[in-house]
């Protein structure tokens, strides 16, 4: 199996619908067996992809050609033997949620993953609240 683990930034001016993203991340991503976890504050997106390797790059390819996405950066690209997030997830702070409930739901998502993904995700969660 692969974990992919990428960052990128809305398009400027791009009408990006959080919601009908993630609707249709949650399809797609069921349908080809990938697993993972996204942030995003609508715009920008930390995203892993987990699952058997040309179903995780079909994903990340789908990404690249995806006009609202810009600066697509990998930031890891690994063979692992387990997947790390079991079940999708899609983490994206609710009109509601105040900082400190969403920054604790994604320490719970992230508790079983390791150092590496744990810690890209806690730093810009960190780089958020400092900002």
């Amino acid at each position: 199996m692969r974990q992919l683990l990428y960052i990128s930034s809305a398009t400027p001016d791009a009408a990006v619908d959080v919601g009908i993203i993630l609707s249709a991340s949650m399809r797609n991503n069921r349908r080809d067996g990938v697993t993972g976890l996204l942030w995003t504050d609508e715009r920008r997106f930390l995203q892993v992809l987990e699952g058997e390797s040309g179903a995780v790059q079909a994903v990340f390819d789908r990404i690249g050609r995806d006009p609202r996405h810009r600066g697509i950066v990998v930031l890891h690209d690994r063979a692992i033997a387990v997947r790390e997030f079991g079940s999708w997830d899609m983490a994206r702070r609710g009109r509601n949620d105040t900082a400190d409930a969403f920054d604790t739901r994604m320490r719970h998502h992230l508790a079983a993953a390791s150092p590496t993904v744990r810690g890209t995700f806690e730093g810009l969660i960190a780089a958020r609240r400092a900002a």
